[in-house]
């Protein structure tokens, strides 16, 4: 079963109208009276550019009579994916005032790949040979937008952000098998996405001008929808800028992704896990 996507300026749109609607009224409650200056662990407008190493581990369980009994097939085990991939990244804070501001993220995972296989099963005590072919598609997107307020002023800034995300899954698996003259093929594929409330926590530590750590966390759930479950991400990080506006980040990071599509004759599961070392180039104002 299929489903179409959103148009993706419309996305976007609704993404930006979402977060200033919920939380946009919060930047005029700023205290004016508050004349502390700001931590040296945050910036005006801070944007991270960079690309996510993962190591990956995805299963997809479809009702599908190709599949094992299941249902279920691990994309790196089963169909031989490449269990290390890169995957673009892209953040941007901004600052309304000192301790108030927005925070937006985005990235995508992007996998394709197939397999031909070539074997010989015994069926009633007979050896006879099996020829297959498997081929499998997975792209995630996934995009965030908060409201965030931090708080501290000195070396120490700990940050709650409350916001909406948006997730699309498109996936394809599907295969041809032939033995003693028979032909069988089968599959599964389609394409939905969903909303759902967002959840940030933060931490950020200056060192110097030059060295800062970092950690981020962020959560959402879903129950119900055309797209439920869960999405977790976290990462501990560090930055150093050899000039006063560019600099580098280093990371690591997990990421939990298990989302679960009902319909009436038809399940769609998808249990992803990513983790590893994640480098941006980093622009500060």
């Amino acid at each position: 079963m299929r489903f179409h996507p959103q148009r993706s300026g419309k996305v976007a749109a609704g993404l930006a109208l979402a977060s200033l609607a919920v939380f946009g009224a919060a930047a005029h409650a700023q205290d004016s009276s508050d004349k502390k200056s700001q931590s040296p662990a945050l910036d005006n407008i801070s944007l991270w550019v960079g690309g996510y190493y993962t190591n990956n581990d995805t299963n997809i369980g479809a009702r599908t009579d190709f599949l094992n009994s299941s249902g279920n097939v691990n994309l790196e085990d089963d169909l031989d994916f490449k269990k290390h991939k890169t995957v673009p990244r892209v953040r941007l804070d901004f600052l309304i005032g000192e301790h108030q501001g927005f925070t937006f993220d985005y990235y995508e995972v992007d996998r394709s790949h197939s397999k031909s296989l070539s074997e010989q099963i015994n069926f009633l005590g007979q050896p006879i040979a099996a020829d297959a072919y498997v081929k499998g598609d997975l792209k995630f997107t996934f995009g965030s937008a908060a409201y965030k307020w931090w708080f501290g002023t000195g070396d120490d800034v700990f940050g709650l952000g409350i916001g909406a995300a948006y997730y699309k899954v498109h996936y394809s698996i599907s295969g041809t098998a032939s033995a003693m003259g028979q032909t069988v093929s089968d599959g599964a594929s389609g394409s939905t996405n969903a909303w759902a409330p967002n959840l940030q926590l933060g931490w950020r530590h200056a060192f110097n001008e030059q060295w800062r750590m970092y950690f981020n966390a962020s959560g959402v759930k879903k129950n119900g929808g055309r797209l439920n479950g869960h999405i977790w991400d976290a990462a501990l990080g560090v930055e150093y800028f050899p000039w006063q506006n560019v600099g580098f980040g280093a990371e690591y990071a997990y990421t939990k992704i298990k989302l679960n599509q009902d319909k009436r004759n038809y399940d769609l599961d998808l249990d992803m896990k990513l983790n590893g070392p994640a480098a941006y180039v980093r622009f500060r104002f």
